[in-house]
């Protein structure tokens, strides 16, 4: 698998983008009703971006239920009761994992103590647990991505103002090739920082492949330039082949 992140990347993009490639959507949610979690509801629509159509990954929170702020412990629990495979719970939880940990070094505390607040709320763990549950379901032996469009400007989060990319964000992507640019919004969000920092081997320009098929996630935004798209590309590699050639 191939992301383009031109558009940068979040939670509910990355899902779109893989039931737009063909992971059945049916599938995914029975996956997730059995986490046992109430107060919300999905759904995963046609949408034109820029002329461009794409699959649209929502969740929906029942605005007279609460959602509590939970620690990693918490989210860990809720991974834990789900109906998943052993690999799509290792890897939700080494999700969180990453979250939790550069929050702890941006607040100056531990894993143990972060409260999630915005990425700890339920939408973020149906994100993370849906995206591991599609990439299980597909299968795909190496995954690779663009550099990420973090965006620019600034963006309003629970401790008040930040810059673009968010502190935790920015602690996330250590290591990953990312730009700016003039789209004054954030277009990497923690939750699709850490899935992309976790999933991909490389980024950088698309590996040699023959495409199989592709896939474009939604975003919610609608960006002046631009579609707010995420696209995923499958395809079989052709390195190897390439240098038995040679």
């Amino acid at each position: 698998l191939y992301f383009d992140c031109f558009s940068g990347a979040s939670g509910d993009m990355i899902v779109g983008a893989l039931l737009d490639l063909g992971v059945d959507f049916d599938k995914l949610k029975a996956a997730l009703e059995s986490l046992d979690v109430s107060g919300y509801s999905v759904s995963a629509k046609k949408v034109k971006k820029k002329g461009v159509m794409a699959t649209q990954f929502t969740v929906e929170l029942d605005p007279n239920m609460k959602q509590p702020h939970r620690h990693l412990r918490h989210v860990v629990e809720i991974i834990d009761r789900g109906n998943l495979s052993d690999a799509v719970k290792a890897a939700s939880k080494e999700t969180f994992r990453r979250i939790a940990e550069s929050e702890a070094k941006v607040h100056g505390t531990t894993i143990e103590k972060v409260h999630f607040h915005e990425v700890g709320a339920i939408d973020s763990i149906v994100d993370v647990v849906g995206a591991h549950f599609c990439l299980n379901e597909l299968g795909c032996e190496t995954i690779a991505a663009t550099p990420l469009h973090v965006g620019a400007g600034t963006v309003q989060c629970a401790h008040g103002v930040m810059p673009v990319p968010a502190p935790a964000t920015a602690l996330l992507l250590e290591g990953i090739p990312c730009y700016g640019g003039d789209v004054q919004a954030e277009l990497v969000t923690p939750t699709g920082a850490a899935l992309l920092a976790q999933l991909s081997s490389s980024f950088g320009p698309m590996p040699p492949l023959t495409v199989s098929r592709l896939g474009y996630g939604s975003g919610t935004r609608d960006l002046a330039d631009r579609a707010n798209v995420l696209r995923v590309i499958e395809g079989e590699s052709t390195a190897s082949r390439a240098t038995e050639i040679v």
